[in-house]
């Protein structure tokens, strides 16, 4: 699998990007790193994720020189990071906090984290793959280090496959001409969904197709939601949802339904969502299975949906030995095996080497047997490279969002929200006084 060097943006992320870099490295310094009477130095941490008090207390036994007090906190999009940005504007922010690669480049852009120090800045540059470092590296700084990258895989009923005399689709045009049978077959159900309340679906999609959403041109962001790649995925959607041929739905209950009625086949997603299906049709243990994504030219190709990375707050004065506590916590088997010792979650982690120690715990028997995380693995070497998320993303997945609902009630169609996200994301950089071009 590779493991290439991760790629750095152009110049710098943008002017504002590089000034911020400059006011961190002022301000944040790893002095202090010593206890002060020469006991152990203690570090904060805040999570939502699951299996870090479990991680943290491994840790804190195996480790003399470094304590770390574990705080439980509002998953990000419910609270958490405005707890964790109110937290730093008073000056009692954790050492350590969770954030999601697509909300790294707004946390940094509002000042809300410090860079790592070189060790954990050379620790992502040999580890991780170059789709994965890119996504925590830029303006010239290394920004978090990185957990579990939601690889995007094929969920599908093999029961339900075999009923009907399916293949598993490898590409676009096979998922068409399948979810052309599945209707003619049954009129209740639908090969699969297009979610109507996830905008990183569409993201993700794209991404696959060769969309570069962000980017930098000299100290400029570079914003291209609305572009051609992003267009073909749209438009491919859009007559799958006109003729019928999948179910327009969210991805909470409605979707949960289809799947206990067996009305949907299949589910496209990241590779977290194995452990998340056990959960909601646990009477279909033995009839799911997971390929790689279907692709627009039929070589395994896929993106990112989700994953999070341990990141350092500005405030820190322990800069080094929070970074010897992440790099053990995301780069050890023992810290993966900590945070994944439920045997719930699928999380895939975004080192590669690490992989293996995941799949050894969690129990396949949902999926037969099947060996998971050899597709999710696979699928992290076939990431494309060069994409990055904006310093907006809550403001452009609102208006992803209110497009789709538009799209999904007939009123529009759904490049329109691509062509609303574009001109939306623009103006709140400009507002926020960001230098852009589109």
């Amino acid at each position: 699998m590779s493991r290439r060097t991760p790629r750095r943006p152009a110049a710098a992320l943008a002017a504002s990007l590089t000034a911020l870099a400059l006011a961190a490295t002022a301000c944040g310094g790893s002095g202090g790193d010593a206890g002060g009477d020469g006991g152990p130095v203690t570090l904060t941490y805040w999570s939502w994720l699951k299996g870090q008090k479990e991680a943290v207390e491994l840790f804190n036994r195996t480790h003399k020189d470094v304590q770390v007090r574990f705080e439980e906190i509002p998953a990000g999009a419910n609270g958490g990071y405005d707890k964790i940005s109110n937290a730093v504007k008073a000056g009692n922010a954790p050492d350590v906090a969770t954030v999601e690669y697509a909300m790294l480049p707004a946390f940094v852009t509002q000042g809300v984290l410090k860079d790592l120090p070189s060790a954990g800045a050379s620790t992502v540059k040999g580890r991780y793959p170059a789709s994965v470092g890119e996504l925590v590296t830029f303006g010239g700084k290394t920004w978090a280090m990185p957990r579990d990258i939601g690889t995007m895989v094929y969920f599908y009923r093999r029961d339900l496959f075999d009923k009907h005399g399916l293949a598993v689709p490898r590409t676009w045009d096979d998922y068409k001409a399948a979810a052309e049978k599945v209707r003619k077959a049954d009129s209740k159900a639908r090969l699969g969904s297009f979610l109507t309340d996830d905008p990183v679906l569409l993201a993700g999609l794209s991404w696959q197709a060769g969309a570069r959403w962000f980017g930098t041109q000299g100290d400029s962001w570079k914003v291209a939601i609305d572009s051609p790649e992003s267009r073909k995925v749209a438009d491919y959607w859009q007559g799958l949802v006109d003729k019928d041929l999948v179910k327009a739905q969210s991805a909470t209950d409605p979707l949960t339904q289809s799947m206990q009625k067996g009305e949907v086949l299949s589910v496209i997603s990241g590779a977290w969502n194995a452990g998340v299906l056990k959960t909601l049709v646990p009477g279909q243990s033995g009839k799911w299975a997971v390929a790689p994504l279907p692709s627009w030219n039929g070589r395994p190709t896929s993106a990112g949906y989700g994953g999070a990375g341990a990141a350092l707050t500005k405030g820190t004065t322990k800069a080094d030995k929070a970074t010897q506590f992440i790099t053990w916590l995301n780069n050890s088997a023992d810290g993966i095996r900590a945070q994944l010792s439920s045997g719930t979650s699928s999380a895939l982690p975004a080192s590669p080497d690490l992989v293996p120690v995941a799949a050894k715990t969690f129990d396949t028997a949902f999926y037969g047997g099947q060996d998971i995380y050899k597709v999710a693995g696979d699928a992290l070497g076939t990431m494309p490279t060069g994409w990055a998320w904006g310093p907006a993303m809550a403001a452009t997945n609102t208006e992803l969002k209110t497009g789709i609902n538009a799209f999904t009630s007939g009123s529009a169609k759904l490049a329109d929200a691509l062509t609303a996200a574009q001109g939306k994301t623009v103006a709140e950089l400009k507002g926020r006084g960001l230098s852009v071009t589109s």
